[in-house]
């Protein structure tokens, strides 16, 4: 006995590929233009408190010939960083009495901006800097400060409760770093839930349409 098979026509699932390969880029690419993978992170800054009268009282807004750097826009300022940097050093090294800095900071500031000035205020050793509400004053010094060499003989002993603590340091912030991610992650699908959702039922209302669709035209 011959049993004669019936070649019957393909099926391509349209929808099925949609939500392997479209649906998937579809919202990386979302995910990326919206800065979804984007890690947010803080330093702790603290500053001595300041007399209201601190700046009328020492005319330090006239204390020096300052040349004025505004950070207030988007994006970081490399360019204008970089040329700070390179004035402050002047300063320094011409013990410049005279001249000054005002680093200014607005609503549209970038925080690597903030954070990159700090930098710079350390790694060149700035006499002294004062902040005024959104201005950071710098001005130079004719001191020169020479170190002191110290005679006493110090002797270190180690009873391991330094290493200890260091080590519970690095978890404790390891740990709450780990929340911190946890917490964020819940938050932003807690944000997204909708767009998700909307996005699931157009792909089921999508592949019903394509099967009815399908077995009328059987």
């Amino acid at each position: 006995m011959i049993v004669k098979r019936e070649k019957r026509k393909r099926i391509f699932y349209v929808p099925g590929m949609i939500s392997l390969v479209l649906i998937p880029l579809i919202f990386i690419i979302y995910f990326y233009r919206t800065n979804a993978f984007e890690v947010y992170g803080k330093i702790e800054l603290s500053m001595p408190p300041v007399d209201e009268n601190y700046f009328e009282k020492f005319k330090v807004t006239t204390l020096r010939n300052y040349k004025e750097f505004d950070f207030n826009e988007r994006g970081f300022q490399k360019t204008e960083l970089s040329e700070m940097k390179l004035y402050l050093r002047k300063l320094i090294v011409e013990k410049d009495t005279i001249n000054g800095i005002k680093i200014h900071f607005g609503p549209k500031s970038f925080y690597q901006t903030f954070i990159t000035s700090l930098d710079i205020l350390s790694e060149e050793d700035a006499p002294t800097w004062i902040v005024n509400e959104n201005d950071i004053y710098v001005l130079g010094s004719s001191n020169t400060y020479k170190e002191v060499k110290d005679t006493t003989e110090y002797r270190k002993m180690d009873c391991g409760t330094a290493e200890l603590m260091e080590q519970r340091a690095y978890w404790e912030k390891k740990n709450r770093k780990e929340e911190e991610t946890r917490i964020f992650k819940a938050s932003f699908f807690k944000q997204k839930w909708i767009l998700i959702s909307f996005g699931y039922f157009g792909l089921v209302l999508l592949n019903i349409f394509v099967l009815v669709k399908f077995n009328r035209s059987k």
